[in-house]
C-alpha cells in the first residue's frame, strides 16, 4: 500500500465562488466573485486592468485516457505526483515564451503547485495541433490509405514514427461546432484552415490574421520546446495548444496562450536514444494509452468512437494495479524533473496544502 496521497478529486474544496465549480477531466475551475477578483488584484499588484475576472485552477491527479477517466487499485485513484508534474512543466514553458517574446498566458499566480490563479479569456474554439513525426492516430490512418490530413497532403512511402520534413498544423474543434455544413456537430473533428477562415466569427477569431497569429505561436512555440528538450535527449513529437484573448492594461485585445502548454498529457515525447536505435520509449502519457490498449481485453473498445458506450462502462470497472499507476508516476515526475531541472518533491498531502494557503495567503476559504 502506497504511502502517497493524491489529488483525485479537486471539485470540492471550499473556496469561495460565484456560480458552479467547472470540472473537467483534470481541471477544476473556481471562478471567484467580483469582490475577490478585485481585491486580489490590488492586494498582489495582479498586471490586469481592474474588473478582470479571476479563477483558482486546481489541478488534479486523474489520469484520463481515451475520453475516460481511469482508477487503481488500494483507492489509488490517481497518479501521485501527476498534477505538480504538469502545473510545473507548463508554467516553466510559459516562462520561456515569455522571454521568448512570443505571447502571454492566462496564468496571474502560482499560490502552489496544483494550483493556478487565471484570468478569464474568451476561448478559440480551436484545439491547436503539432506534429513533426506521423505516429498515433494520424499513422493508423495514413496506413488505411489517407493522405490528406486537415486539407495537408502528404507524399507516398512514409514509414510509422518517420520525422516530416516540416511541422505540420493539423487543427481539430474544440468543443461542438453546429453551424458549419461541411464540420460534423461532434467534439474534436479534424479541421482545415479553409474552414477557419471561412468561419471566423464560430472559431471566435477576431481577424484572418489572427488565424496567421495562432499558427506562428503554435509553430515558435513548439520550436523552443523542441530545442529545449533536444537538450535533454529528448525528442518533441507532437503536441496540442490552446489560445484565447484578454484584455491588456491599454484595453487591446490581446491573443495569449491559455490551457497548458509542453506537458505530458499534452504532448509525445520520445526518448532520443532509444528512438535512434529503433526503440519507442514514451516520456508521456501515450505510454499509459499503449499500456490500455495492450491490456483491456478487447483494444478496438478504446479506439473506436462508435463503442463509447461501452468505453465508460470499462473504465469505471477496470481497475488498474497500483504499480502501474507508480510506474506512470515516475514516468511524469521524472520527465518533469528533468525539464525544469531540479527534482519534482511530490507533496504528503496536496489537498490540505492548498486549502491551508488559500485560506492564510488568499482569504478564499469558507469556513464551516
Amino acid at each position: 500500500m502506497t504511502s502517497y496521497k493524491v489529488l483525485d478529486v479537486n471539485d470540492d474544496l471550499p473556496i469561495r465562488t460565484k456560480g458552479e465549480v467547472h470540472s473537467g477531466k483534470v481541471r477544476s475551475v473556481y471562478w471567484l466573485t467580483d469582490d475577490d477578483s478585485a481585491r486580489l488584484i490590488k492586494e498582489k499588484s495582479y498586471k490586469v486592468p481592474a474588473g478582470t475576472e479571476l479563477a483558482i485552477m486546481v489541478i488534479s491527479d486523474r489520469i484520463s485516457a481515451f475520453d475516460c477517466i481511469w482508477q487503481g487499485e488500494n483507492g489509488l485513484n490517481g497518479v501521485p505526483g501527476k498534477g505538480i508534474a504538469l502545473n510545473t512543466v507548463a508554467s516553466h514553458w510559459f516562462k520561456l515564451f515569455d522571454k521568448a517574446g512570443l505571447a502571454g498566458n492566462h496564468i496571474v499566480d502560482i499560490p502552489h503547485p496544483y494550483v493556478w490563479i487565471v484570468r478569464k479569456a474568451s476561448t478559440v474554439k480551436v484545439e491547436a495541433i503539432a506534429r513533426q513525426y506521423i505516429t498515433g492516430s494520424m499513422w493508423r490512418d495514413y496506413a488505411k490509405g489517407v493522405r490528406n490530413f486537415c486539407g495537408i497532403d502528404l507524399p507516398e512511402g512514409l514509414k510509422a514514427n518517420q520525422k516530416l520534413d516540416n511541422v505540420l498544423i493539423t487543427p481539430s474543434t474544440k468543443g461542438i461546432i453546429e453551424s458549419v455544413a461541411d464540420i460534423p456537430a461532434v467534439d474534436d473533428v479534424n479541421i482545415t484552415r479553409a474552414n477557419i477562415t471561412n468561419n471566423l466569427d464560430v472559431f471566435n477569431f477576431k481577424s484572418a490574421d489572427d488565424v496567421t497569429k495562432y499558427e506562428r505561436l503554435l509553430v515558435e512555440g513548439f520550436k523552443l520546446i523542441s530545442d529545449e528538450l533536444a537538450k535533454l535527449a529528448q525528442i518533441f513529437v507532437d503536441t496540442k495548444f490552446e489560445f484565447g484573448y484578454v484584455e491588456d492594461l491599454n484595453g487591446t485585445q490581446q491573443l495569449i496562450y491559455i490551457d497548458e502548454v509542453g506537458t505530458p498529457d499534452s504532448s509525445r515525447i520520445w526518448d532520443e536514444a532509444s528512438y535512434r536505435e529503433g526503440k519507442i520509449v514514451e516520456n508521456s502519457k501515450e505510454g499509459f494509452r499503449q499500456l490500455l490498449i495492450n491490456n483491456v481485453p478487447e483494444s478496438d473498445v478504446l479506439l473506436n468512437k462508435d463503442r463509447m458506450g461501452e468505453r465508460e462502462q470499462l473504465a469505471k470497472d477496470y481497475i488498474l494495479p497500483e504499480s502501474v499507476m507508480l510506474e506512470v508516476s515516475n514516468t511524469y515526475v521524472g520527465i518533469a524533473s528533468k525539464i525544469v531541472g531540479k527534482e519534482i518533491v511530490i507533496p504528503e498531502d496536496p489537498r490540505k496544502e492548498v486549502i491551508a494557503i488559500l485560506d492564510n495567503d488568499y482569504g478564499l476559504i469558507v469556513k464551516k
